[in-house]
């Protein structure tokens, strides 16, 4: 099988291609952009969160799907999934108090992370902008539209997790021996988790960025920002269950200052992961050997 001319140069000088992305990534400030975008992310978590719940709650048993998104927030913010969803299971319990006042509030909120890391994605993808740009009531409609897109993918989520719960519980039975399916169960939620994980990044490649981006060049930058993300992922928590004395010193604010970490670092991942894409469909043109150039203000 032949390969494309990107791949083939990748494999050939995997050496080069990696300088060049961390050459992309600090001319384009990755990490000022992966801030804004983690900022608002802390801002937007819960909002969204309890927009999900509110919608998921009337078709799945509640005490499911707090448990569902408690395991899917831990590994989003290692070791914090129980303080949050605690708050979003109080506000549940009190969701009458909910006018249209505050309902909107939260759609604003929920969508800013999007909004703002559409924009992250145009300085990194500065190749595209330049070429054609998105109408802006694309822009405005694009968030909710993934938010419901996303609604959706974390139903059909917890319902498959659902069966490999129950199938944890069951036993095999041979040769008058029996063997427990739970740890069998265990992989099968991991596996689950992990490729809902390069999902969702893919579909943010797909979707974020100027332009039609093809499916194979979203699932290289999904694959990358996932593996990274998995192994980081568990060194956050090695590190916060042993080492770290955050709690120490910042006392009340410590889950804030945790859950912000994490956001920079998945954040920082996720722009890496697209500046991957971008410096990977730059390989063969003009732009092969020029820098990415810098952001510009003012």
């Amino acid at each position: 099988m032949t390969l494309e001319p990107q791949a083939a140069y990748v494999l050939g000088h995997p050496g080069a291609f990696a300088l060049q992305i961390i050459k992309g990534f600090r001319a384009n400030q990755g990490l000022l952009l992966a801030g804004a975008v983690a900022y608002y992310s802390l801002l937007s978590i819960v909002p969204l969160l309890i927009l999900i719940a509110i919608a998921l709650s009337h078709v799945i048993d509640q005490s499911t799907l707090l448990e569902s998104l408690g395991r899917y927030i831990g590994w989003l913010a290692p070791g914090e999934s129980d303080f949050i969803v605690n708050e979003l299971a109080n506000f549940l319990a009190h969701r009458e108090v909910m006018g249209w006042v505050l309902l909107g509030t939260m759609l604003f909120f929920s969508s800013l992370a999007f909004t703002v890391l559409e924009n992250a994605m145009s300085v990194i993808f500065l190749h595209r902008v330049a070429i054609r740009r998105r109408h802006f009531l694309m822009s405005a409609v694009l968030p909710y539209c993934y938010i419901f897109f996303l609604g959706l993918g974390f139903l059909l989520v917890t319902l498959v997790a659902g069966s490999f719960q129950a199938l944890g519980e069951r036993s095999v039975e041979f040769l008058g021996s029996s063997w427990s399916l739970s740890g069998f169960s265990g992989v099968l939620l991991y596996l689950l988790g992990l490729m809902g994980e390069i999902f969702v990044l893919t579909s943010v490649y797909m979707v974020m960025p100027v332009g039609k981006l093809s499916l194979r060049h979203a699932l290289i930058g999904g694959v990358t920002a996932a593996l990274f993300w998995e192994l980081t992922r568990h060194v956050l928590v090695w590190y916060f269950a042993t080492l770290s004395q955050v709690g120490v010193v910042y006392g009340s604010l410590t889950t804030a200052i945790v859950v912000l970490l994490s956001l920079e670092i998945a954040a920082t991942l996720l722009l890496l992961g697209a500046q991957v894409i971008s410096e990977y469909e730059r390989i063969g043109s003009s732009e092969k050997n020029a820098p990415a150039q810098p952001m510009q203000t003012g």
